[in-house]
């Protein structure tokens, strides 16, 4: 018999990655320290603990790669992202009045979808992280934006296939 990991592990693993992620975005936004740093001090020190838990700061089981992958896609494309963003927020809801967390949130998501994950998937997952983070209506609100720009993208797409 062997130890092979199951695909819910994986999925747990992945999901974990996604909410990593955002932690890393917002650390990098608060501190100003660039993102190989805060993945360095990630891999270092919150990596894989079997005694530590997500609450006490440590990303057990987390895919790291996939949590590099979404920080430095994220960070290189974030003027792109940004910009999409503002598009996505009602006038009403400027850039700065998003909760720090939530935008970071919304950067991960934002630049997973620009590099062609499954519009389910990143709604499910990031929905997932939302709930992770917040307990009022910011999870449905990160449905609507990350819905929106699926809409946008897919009807651009089609536009161009013409």
């Amino acid at each position: 018999m062997t130890n092979a990991p199951s695909a819910p592990s994986r999925k747990r693993s992945r999901t974990i990655a996604r909410m990593a992620a955002t932690q890393a975005l917002y650390q990098c936004e608060q501190t100003g320290t660039n993102a190989e740093s805060v993945l360095a001090e990630f891999s270092r020190h919150r990596r894989n603990n079997s005694a530590g838990s997500f609450e006490d700061g440590y990303i057990p089981d987390a895919d790291l790669t996939l949590l590099d992958e979404i920080v430095l896609q994220a960070v290189a494309k974030q003027d792109a992202i940004d910009a999409a963003l503002v598009q996505l927020l009602p006038e009403s809801w400027p850039m700065g009045r998003l909760d720090p967390v939530l935008r970071a949130l919304l950067r991960a998501a934002l630049g997973e979808l620009m590099a062609d994950l499954p519009v389910q998937i990143a709604i499910n997952e990031y929905l997932d992280v939302a709930h992770g983070f917040f307990n009022g209506d910011e999870p449905k609100m990160v449905n609507g934006i990350l819905d929106k720009f699926a809409r946008q993208k897919a009807e651009g797409n089609s536009a161009t296939q013409r």
